[in-house]
């Protein structure tokens, strides 16, 4: 199965080239190159494609050349220790093929993502793996007509462009969160850093549970656009208590600022997890070896990325997935960070996948 990828764009090279004021190779070598023609070119090239909404006609210029064996991968980090897994289970599964891996940073800017797709699409790889459901207009358009097999992963979501594969970070939220109320603490705290897409979709699944609850307090909501640390994680938390000393836990945005939360407690003498307790998100492998352990999120990053990679290959090689759209799920680790008001050995909350579960979240009264 699988739809028709063959659709292309109705505007004409050359009327781009007219309205940039260029001719019709440097506006070819603009979609082939960017970086070969001046900022003023680039510029005005770029401009008139937008405002003409033209998509390069990959299917024409694949009658002069062979498409590559390249496959593309946008992901928004190259530090970031999530993508990280990720990527080694694309490398690890695309290995043993023909196709070699192509690498670009976005850098968590939806703007950079458009860019460097355009430059992807016109060098024909074999397929994409791009991160995330929130492209530009533009960067869905192009998506929509390319003619590659497109894979979206670190997520899942209502409209897929071709094959998704991922979580929902809404319900991973609300499943920490239920984690807690289940220990007992009703003051729970909302920390989160840079804000991109995902991070705001996990915020959201927190202002539900406990909106759900009758709980819900802005004063205990914490956020920056600022890029994501340790550091930063032990400054929110400062902030927090400031704004409501009564805080009884709280739930962190990624694991970094889980570790910054756990310092600044140790560095104030607040004890873990008797006065607060401490969850994460994303369980990378430092959360097992904090002291104390830190309970987390566990997201199937490797899984993530190596199922990707799998599919794309196949569906390259004409083998479609029976199932374009795979939910992975989640797990609540938990660790000493959050045991101590547990009164029994009830088994960790999952969510997403084939063992989706629903989380009963308390009122507040319970």
């Amino acid at each position: 199965m699988g739809r028709n990828r063959t659709k292309s764009g109705k505007i004409r090279l050359a009327e781009v080239a007219e309205l940039a004021g260029v001719s019709p190779i440097t506006a070819s070598r603009f979609f082939r190159n960017p970086e070969a023609l001046s900022l003023a070119k680039r510029t005005r090239v770029e401009s008139a494609a937008r405002e003409l909404g033209y998509v390069p006609n990959l299917a024409a210029r694949a009658l002069a050349s062979q498409r590559t064996e390249v496959i593309g991968v946008l992901i928004p980090s190259l530090t970031n220790n999530v993508f990280s897994d990720v990527l080694r289970g694309i490398y690890d599964a695309s290995e043993n093929s023909r196709y070699s891996i192509q690498l670009s940073n976005t850098r968590y800017s939806i703007l950079q993502e458009e860019k460097l797709l355009r430059l992807f699409l016109a060098q024909k790889p074999a397929g994409l793996i791009v991160t995330g459901i929130d492209q530009t207009t533009e960067s869905r358009a192009m998506l929509d007509a390319a003619d590659c097999p497109i894979v979206q992963i670190m997520e899942i979501g209502p409209n897929p462009i071709d094959m998704m594969i991922g979580f929902s970070h809404y319900d991973a939220a609300r499943a920490a969160v239920a984690h807690l109320f289940a220990q007992g603490h009703r003051k729970i705290g909302f920390v989160g850093a840079r804000m991109d897409p995902r991070v705001q979709r996990r915020l959201d699944g927190y202002v539900s549970a406990m909106k759900d609850a009758g709980l819900l307090d802005q004063r205990l909501v914490v956020t920056t656009a600022t890029p994501t640390s340790v550091t930063l994680g032990g400054a929110l938390f400062t902030d927090l208590l400031a704004r409501e000393p009564g805080m009884d836990a709280v739930f962190c945005a990624n694991d970094d600022l889980a570790l910054g939360v756990l310092f600044e407690c140790r560095r104030r003498e607040i004890a873990i997890p008797e006065q607060i307790a401490i969850v994460g998100f994303n369980d990378l492998e430092f959360m097992a070896s904090a002291v104390p352990t830190l309970t987390s999120v566990r997201t199937n990053r490797y899984e993530m990325g190596n199922t990707a990679a799998s599919m794309l290959i196949d569906a390259i090689d004409g083998r479609r997935p029976e199932q374009p759209v795979l939910d992975l799920g989640f797990k609540v680790i938990e660790r000493q960070s959050s045991s101590a008001r547990r009164s029994d050995n009830r088994p960790a909350v999952s969510g997403g996948g084939v063992a989706n579960k629903m989380v009963a979240l308390p009122s507040d009264h319970d």
